[in-house]
C-alpha cells in the first residue's frame, strides 16, 4: 500500500514558523510534522511514500536524506507553481499507476499539517467494504467550511460559514454538515477522473459524486485530531501530547 504527503502549501497561516522552513518542519514536542506523519504510515505497513514539496523543498529533501528517509522509499513530487490538492494529487498519479497493472489497492492521501489518532486500517477496510471510489474522514465538530453527506454517508454537497453559500450535487433532506480532517483513502481509479491543472480535489469529489461515485464519510468523533494550521494550535497540541503517551500517533 502507498500514501501521498501533501506538503507543498506555503503554511502561510503558521507564520513566523514558516518564515524560515516549510510547514513540514514544523515541530509539535520535538518532532517535525512530516515526521509525525510518515510514523503514523508506516504504523498501518505503509513503506512507499510520495510527498509533494514547494516552499523550502530543498530543506525538506535535505530533512529526509539526514533521516535516511526513515526507512521507506520516498519520492518527491516537486511543483515549481502551487497547484491545490487536486492538481498535487494529479501531477503524482503515476506514483500510483507506475506498475504495467495498475494497483487495485486504494492509499492514502494525507495532510501534512494535521496530526491524529484515526486509525488508518480501520478506514482503509472502511473503505474497501463499501467499494468506494473516495473516503474521507470527518467529524461533527465546528468548522468554517463543511462537507454535507446523506444518511448513508455519501457526500451530497458542501459549505460554508463564511459567506453562507451551500453547493449541493445530490439533494437530500436528512443532509449532514461534517467537518473534513485532512486524511482520504482513495482508489486509483480515481487518478484517471481528474483533470489537469490548479483545482481542490475537493471540487472534483463533488462533481464525481453528482455522476454517483461513491464519496463516503468515515466518521472520526471518537478519535484525536487537531489542525495545525496556526502557531497557538502548535502550542496547544504540544501541551496536548505531553498529557498523554505520544506513541498513540505512531
Amino acid at each position: 500500500m502507498k500514501a501521498m504527503i501533501l506538503a507543498a502549501g506555503l503554511g502561510t497561516r503558521l507564520r513566523p514558523l514558516t518564515d524560515d522552513r516549510p510547514k513540514a518542519l514544523v515541530e509539535v514536542a520535538g518532532r517535525t510534522l512530516l515526521e509525525i506523519t510518515l510514523s503514523r504510515l508506516r504504523a498501518c505497513g505503509i513503506r512507499e511514500v510520495i510527498i509533494n514539496v514547494h516552499h523550502f523543498a530543498d530543506m525538506i529533501l535535505d530533512y529526509l536524506k539526514t533521516n535516511h528517509h526513515f526507512g521507506m522509499r520516498i519520492e518527491i513530487s516537486r511543483e515549481e507553481t502551487l497547484l491545490d490538492t487536486g492538481g498535487g494529487l494529479k501531477k503524482a498519479a503515476y506514483f500510483f499507476l507506475e506498475d504495467s497493472n495498475p494497483r487495485v489497492e486504494p492509499f492514502i492521501l494525507h495532510n501534512v499539517d494535521v496530526i491524529s489518532t484515526i486509525d488508518l486500517r480501520r478506514m482503509v477496510q472502511f473503505h474497501t467494504e463499501r467499494q468506494a471510489l473516495a473516503t474521507l474522514a470527518v467529524q461533527d465538530r465546528q468548522t468554517k467550511r463543511y462537507l454535507l453527506f446523506d444518511p448513508q454517508l455519501q457526500l451530497c454537497g458542501r459549505g460554508s460559514d463564511q459567506d453562507h453559500e451551500t453547493e449541493i450535487v445530490d439533494p437530500q433532506h436528512h443532509a449532514h454538515a461534517l467537518a473534513f480532517c485532512g486524511i482520504h483513502v482513495i482508489s486509483p481509479r480515481l487518478l484517471t477522473m481528474m483533470e489537469e491543472g490548479v483545482f481542490s480535489i475537493i471540487a472534483s469529489y463533488l462533481r464525481l459524486a453528482a455522476r454517483g461515485e461513491r464519496i463516503r464519510a468515515f466518521r472520526a468523533d471518537e478519535y484525536y485530531w487537531r489542525d495545525l494550521g496556526k502557531p497557538d494550535a502548535v502550542l496547544q497540541a504540544a501541551q496536548e501530547i505531553a498529557a498523554w503517551d505520544s506513541s498513540a500517533l505512531s
